[in-house]
């Protein structure tokens, strides 16, 4: 019987360290615990009501840790900012970037989801348009959240409302070139063209990462993230790197004198999390103690 009750247990451990996006760091000299909880862009608020001890987690830091301040995203200087870096600066248009056939096609779909015809704003780059037309995409087939309300942002302003300060791993500035100008025009243009050709692909894709991570299964997760179609659509091993590993690495380097100075919770998209060059395991690798709060 006690063999069968540790069977078990350690079978329940499993799971739910595979099943987990709240996680406690610890040791190394950390006087106070910090948090690491991996979030999804589509997923809806409701999904904190069902992380285990999210609520005791959020409560016992005094400071929550973004990507970016997202409270600085209304400033003007900022709205200034993402407005020239999302514009095509040359002569290029986007005309210019796709054959007749693939900027109707492309131009069809943007005025159906975003009710914009493309002649009105013929210098935006091809990345902002796919970025959005992904999302709209996504609202108008499965739905069930809110793009205007999303975890990080709600997070960082619960915190301020409790008195906790915000911090961000990185500027704003970093983020705006790293989505529109991370790759040239021409590869933008192929990666927007290859969506709007695969669109049920697309779509699938994005419904099963939101079926991933509202199982809280980051090893999933991350499986769906690696699924390729072997076309332009696929993100090169330097896309990647740019996107996600090279990131990584700061954040690791980063978080230890954050966590030192004040106990964090700390909010970052879920892929950041898993594998070999994942936030977690990087930290494991600087002598932190990280384990899922279950």
């Amino acid at each position: 019987m006690k063999k069968l009750l540790f069977t078990l247990a350690a079978g329940f451990l499993a799971i739910t360290a595979n099943a987990q996006l709240l996680w406690k760091v610890s040791g190394n000299e950390l006087a106070t615990p910090s948090y690491i909880l991996g979030t999804h862009h589509l997923a809806p608020l409701s999904i904190l009501d069902s992380i285990p001890g999210y609520q005791e987690a959020f409560e016992s830091t005094a400071q929550v840790v973004g990507e970016v301040d997202m409270s600085l995203m209304q400033s003007p200087e900022v709205m200034q900012m993402m407005q020239k870096t999302m514009m095509i600066e040359n002569d290029t248009t986007l005309q210019t970037l796709f054959t007749p056939e693939e900027y109707e096609k492309i131009n069809t779909l943007s005025k159906e989801l975003l009710m914009l015809d493309l002649a009105m704003a013929p210098k935006l780059k091809p990345s902002f348009l796919n970025m959005n037309l992904i999302v709209m995409l996504y609202l108008k087939h499965v739905g069930d959240f809110d793009p205007s309300v999303q975890l990080d942002g709600y997070l960082q302003q619960l915190g301020i409302s409790n008195g906790k300060k915000v911090a961000a791993l990185e500027t704003m500035d970093f983020q705006f070139n790293m989505l529109f100008n991370g790759s040239s025009l021409q590869r933008q243009a192929q990666q927007l063209n290859c969506m709007v050709d695969h669109l049920d692909v697309g779509l699938e894709s994005a419904r099963k990462l939101t079926e991933a991570y509202m199982k809280q299964d980051l090893n999933e997760l991350e499986a769906v993230s690696l699924e390729r179609q072997n076309n332009q659509c696929d993100p090169t091993p330097g896309e990647l790197e740019a996107m996600i590993d090279n990131r990584n690495i700061n954040w690791a380097n980063e978080l230890p004198a954050i966590m030192q100075e004040t106990p964090s919770f700390v909010v970052v998209g879920a892929l950041h999390l898993p594998g070999n060059n994942g936030v977690l395991n990087l930290l494991k690798q600087k002598g932190y103690t990280v384990e899922p709060v279950i």
